[in-house]
């Protein structure tokens, strides 16, 4: 099997937007679903309500890969999950070191779905002395001192970074300097790098108050909602108990 180092994958020279790439893991996540349950076909409307986007952008997305379906079956599942993993380089191995293995990075290298996906956990590295040796995961961990070595060692182009926001800058250098050019950011900081370095940010604190923003419209349009109508000009508020009928004045509840 190839290694991560000796091909990258042709999207960029395709010429697939980015933002169709960033949506083709959803849908081989659906793909792969169906296929655990032996679904040969799924329709571009089926496959589009899984991956939770609408069915014709699918198919804008599916035209860059050369794959239209067949007009009244649908898409082959089997064929489709070779052809996204092929564009997403998920087809070779690609192996990948974790920087800072505090309480996150452990829990990134217990993570299951790695190997799954074609993503191989070279080395966990920390600069804590009393980590070194450590197992995680079953892989013990190396002091980061050792850090251009692994690289090299294990043809390393993608390195994780779940370090405090202030060692993540310096980490970030090391690992462009050692080889590594693409680098997913865990890090609560804004990394610098030189061009021909991807770089991929997850901030779990941004997602929680961008979700805390929606979380405060909804209550303040529900309070809105409660508020009743001012009465327009002149108009005489109905008497407590009784509602407005058109032929004047009616109970609110009707007698038996």
């Amino acid at each position: 099997m190839a290694t991560g180092r000796n091909h990258r994958p042709a999207t960029r020279s395709r010429g697939i937007p980015e933002a169709t790439v960033a949506r083709l893991p959803l849908y081989l996540r659906a793909l792969t679903a169906l296929s655990e349950r032996s679904v040969p076909t799924v329709s571009s409307e089926e496959l589009a309500s899984a991956a939770g986007v609408n069915s014709a952008k699918l198919r804008k997305d599916f035209s860059y890969l050369g794959s239209y379906g067949t007009r009244g079956v649908g898409y082959d599942v089997e064929y489709l999950v070779y052809q996204i993993s092929r564009e997403l380089g998920l087809t070779q191995d690609w192996p990948v070191v974790i920087v800072g293995i505090g309480n996150l990075g452990a829990a990134l290298a217990n993570y299951g779905g790695f190997a799954s996906r074609g993503f191989r956990v070279a080395a966990l590295i920390d600069a804590d002395p009393a980590l070194a040796g450590r197992q995680v995961a079953g892989i013990g961990v190396r002091h980061v001192d050792e850090l251009e070595s692994i690289i090299e060692t294990n043809g390393v182009s993608i390195g994780v970074i779940t370090t405090p926001g202030g060692a993540a800058q310096q980490v970030c250098d090391r690992l462009v300097a050692a080889g590594v050019t693409s680098i997913l950011n865990f890090a609560p900081t804004v990394l610098t790098v030189p061009d021909g370095v991807d770089v991929r940010k997850v901030d779990l604190s941004i997602e929680l108050q961008i979700l805390a923003f929606h979380e405060q419209r909804k209550a303040a349009e529900s309070l809105t909602q409660d508020v009743p109508e001012p009465l327009a000009p002149g108009a005489a508020a109905p008497a407590p108990g009784r509602d407005q009928g058109p032929d004047g004045d009616i109970p609110a509840v009707m007698p038996a």
